[in-house]
């Protein structure tokens, strides 16, 4: 087993969960490679024979890739090997699942939650590891869910991090306000520990103050000084993370902080947003190839989608509904940012994105797709084409690790 120990001449040491194709460690590095060093990284897709994004990975990467535990289910990776990394920093993007838990058939061992849930694992690394900082990012949607028990997933992670020592930090960022060339949403949450310099200077601080103006995204990502429609409540979190499951039901708003178990959330407004034009990131259609441009068919199938529509459905239990959907443009105006890149970029779908230049429509490239993202171009040229697509709808935009991660560098700066 290694043991990695923690460097104390000026670097972080990195723990990446779910790494995808290294999105997060792209965006740490380009922050400052001698900063940020990855020890350990982990990917693994269930079910699939040829783990591409893995493969990916490993070829732009050596350091903390370990071929027995890097590309193997988290939930494998052993205790013992944990607890020799000296972890400063944990990050992650995981996938939004059921995070109800219950309370074990023996009382003093605590509470269960559903196995499969890879939450539990990122609260497994914590626990044993106990990173100053936690930087994960996922859907929007997380912080809403179970749509019929509104926030309780979120309130369950809140009341986790408490119950580890730390306070919570998340915003929901829209990419393109921050000079990027998509309009993806996601949410990303930064933890605390609540022993380090960071938590106790920001404690002095009040909470409207940390989500405008002084917290950890405010002060890199500005936003307006109101709240939108003057949102922003106060929430007090239950002592047990069962009733939380059970009963809670709460409305999180797209930014708040949770410290001591008590939630402050509100809806900022970016301050000006300032997007970039899908055009920039094309390539001239010189240089794409055949494969990547419309046929009559293609064209008359997108026509069909992209319209609006009514249309009669049955359901499983023999009941006729109507089904509607509202017009799109025929292509993607070239002069906004792109849409949220979603998995099945790339394929005759509502949601793939078109562009018309010189009477020609044709899809994006996968390079292109890698630019909506902020990688470089052919970053994920080590897999087929399907491939490359899937990956990029999973990926984060990789600018805005990179603001992140100059921040904690000057979080962690302070700390000294």
């Amino acid at each position: 087993m290694v043991n990695i120990k923690k460097n104390e001449n000026g670097y972080l040491n990195v723990v990446e969960l779910f790494a995808g194709v290294g999105g997060f460690r792209v965006g740490l590095e380009r922050a400052n490679a001698d900063f940020f060093r990855t020890i350990f990284a982990n990917q693994w897709e269930p079910n699939k024979k040829v783990q591409h994004a893995f493969d990916c990975y490993k070829s732009h990467f050596t350091e903390g890739v370990y071929d027995d535990l890097s590309n193997k289910d988290i939930a494998q990776v052993p205790d013992d090997f944990l607890s020799k990394l000296k972890v400063d920093l944990l990050v992650g993007g995981f996938p939004c699942q059921d995070y109800s838990v219950a309370r074990s058939l023996s009382g003093e061992q605590g509470i269960q939650g559903k196995k499969g849930v890879l939450f539990w694992q990122i609260k497994r690394v914590v626990e044993i590891t106990k990173p100053k900082y936690v930087l994960l990012e996922n859907v929007d949607r997380l912080i809403k869910s179970p749509s019929k028990q509104r926030g309780r997933d979120f309130a369950v992670m809140l009341a986790t991090f408490k119950e580890l020592g730390y306070t919570v930090e998340w915003r929901v960022i829209d990419a393109s306000e921050y000079g990027n060339v998509q309009r993806r949403r996601r949410v990303f949450i930064f933890c605390t520990r609540d022993d380090t310099v960071y938590a106790a200077t920001q404690g002095e601080l009040e909470e409207a103050d940390i989500l405008f103006s002084e917290g950890f995204f405010a002060s890199i990502f500005p936003v307006k000084q109101v709240p939108y429609k003057n949102r922003y409540s106060i929430i007090p979190l239950p002592e047990d993370i069962v009733k939380i499951s059970d009963e809670f039901s709460d409305t999180f708003y797209n930014a708040g902080i949770m410290r001591n178990g008590l939630v402050h959330t509100t809806h900022p407004e970016a301050l000006n947003p300032n997007p970039v034009p899908i055009r920039k990131i094309l390539l001239d259609d010189s240089e794409v190839e055949d494969e990547y441009f419309l046929n009559p068919t293609e064209i008359d199938k997108f026509t069909y989608l992209r319209r609006a529509k009514k249309v009669e459905r049955t359901s499983r239990e023999g009941h006729k509904y109507f089904y509607s959907e509202g017009g799109m443009s025929p292509t993607d105006d070239i002069n906004l940012p792109g849409r949220t890149m979603l998995t099945s970029e790339g394929t005759v779908n509502r949601s793939t994105h078109i562009v018309e230049r010189n009477g020609r429509i044709r899809y994006l490239s996968p390079i292109e797709c890698e630019r909506l993202n902020g990688f470089d171009d052919d970053w994920t040229n080590t897999m087929p084409k399907r491939a490359r697509y899937f990956c990029m709808g999973n990926a984060l935009v990789v600018p805005l690790i990179e603001v992140m991660g100059r921040k904690i560098e000057e979080i962690e700066t302070a700390e000294d």
